[in-house]
């Protein structure tokens, strides 16, 4: 006799997460009447909708704010309400204009000296990082783009000041370049070490590392072209150029460094230190944003152009010019136009290296915005609104041109 067999049971349906339980109760209520919007509005216009949320927050935060600036450089008064400010007309345009000399911004008067100093400063800043910024991060690009060792070790190196705030990275430069920072203590221990080594026994050891440090891979680099000498004869006589060149340079002659004097490097202003520091550290912070962009241009090239190229004898460097830097310029301009626009929105790093001195050798144009509307007793927001309007005037025609000039050199 067969025992009976058990009941069927019935799986337990497993428990609804009540996130999701939420998620589905709005999606089924959302259904019905976007539903009916598709079917009146017609399914290739229901992509608008859905950007509207996008819409309305970016133009309250963006368009709204550019409108209401714009309104405020044709006013006056020190009142935050619009209401309790009165028209005045162009009225803060002629007072940062009304200069007997652009040129000298000493001719003119408060506001229009304190715009044109902020103004001059950044044209210099801009003309000088500009070019620096795309050539070094071309150069990090194209080294990081090969098949290196701890290639994306590198690439994070590199990348990792850009996830630092701005404040943060002037506050780390500042503690190197004080003066009793850690720059003028290693230069400091580096003239006591070296005038040291240069009257000691281990000076011959100085120069025999010096010259296979710098002369050995000058000597592999020239037998590549040289053919008719040994390779390890090229080496070895650049090596020994290399240590004669230092012995003549600080040799033990009595040649040796005189005794350093820290130096405050955001302050000496004869010198344009404080300047070339905001450029370098500017530079570093921002690197790795544009080395990232350059980077997905290299990569988005096709390897088969190299691999032609190499099948034709083309070097190298002649396939650089030839193909990469063509094929790259559509991203070159965008980086180009993107740290121009950068470049004259300056401020973080350099009103907390140097806040603008020594002076004003280093005072850019929106620290002259941001005290003129918020420094002071005397609030004047309409000419810091007007400086911001002339300064996007002045972006808008600097950007024109340069897609202007890099459509006909690419047409051309």
């Amino acid at each position: 006799m067969t025992p009976p067999s058990p009941a069927p049971t019935t799986a337990s349906a497993p428990a609804l997460n009540p996130v999701a339980w939420g998620w589905t109760m709005l999606g089924d209520v959302l259904d019905g009447p976007f539903r009916a919007l598709q079917g009146h509005i017609g399914a290739n216009r229901m992509a608008y909708v859905f950007l509207v949320p996008n819409l309305l927050v970016f133009g309250l935060f963006s368009f709204w704010p550019m409108i209401l600036n714009f309104y405020i450089a044709f006013t006056g008064g020190q009142s935050v309400l619009l209401a309790e400010r009165p028209f005045v007309g162009l009225s803060n345009f002629r007072e940062l204009l009304d200069c007997p000399s652009y040129l000298d911004p000493r001719t003119c008067p408060v506001a229009g000296f304190s715009f044109w100093t902020g103004l001059w400063n950044t044209l210099f800043f801009a003309v000088v990082q500009v070019p620096i910024m795309i050539v070094v991060a071309l150069v990090t690009a194209v080294v990081l783009n090969r098949d290196i060792r701890a290639r994306g070790f590198w690439r994070a190196v590199f990348f990792y000041p850009v996830m630092l705030s701005p404040v943060v990275i002037a506050v780390i430069w500042d503690w190197i370049l004080k003066r009793r920072g850690i720059l003028n203590a290693l230069l400091d221990d580096g003239t006591t070490a070296w005038n040291s080594l240069v009257g000691g026994p281990g000076y011959f050891g100085v120069l025999v590392a010096f010259g296979l440090l710098i002369g050995w891979p000058l000597g592999s680099l020239l037998a590549r072209r040289v053919r008719t000498l040994p390779p390890w004869l090229l080496r070895l006589g650049c090596a020994v150029l290399a240590a004669a060149g230092l012995a003549l340079l600080a040799g033990r002659s009595g040649l040796t460094l005189a005794d350093y004097r820290p130096i405050n490097w955001l302050i000496d202003t004869r010198s344009g230190w404080p300047m070339f520091w905001v450029i370098f550290v500017y530079t570093w912070g921002h690197l790795g944003f544009y080395m990232l962009i350059l980077l997905a241009g290299l990569q988005a090239i096709p390897k088969d152009l190299y691999e032609a190229a190499e099948m034709d004898g083309t070097s190298k460097s002649r396939a650089f010019w030839r193909i990469t830097l063509p094929l790259l310029m559509p991203t070159m301009i965008v980086v180009l136009v993107l740290s121009l626009i950068r470049a004259f929105q300056v401020f973080d790093e350099v009103y907390v290296l140097t806040g603008g001195g020594p002076g004003q050798a280093t005072k850019m144009i929106i620290q002259h915005v941001y005290e003129s509307a918020f420094i002071g007793d005397a609030k004047r927001y309409g000419i810091a609104a007007a400086s911001s309007v002339l300064v996007a005037g002045l972006l808008l025609i600097l950007t024109l041109g340069q897609l202007a000039a890099t459509r006909k050199k690419a047409g051309g």
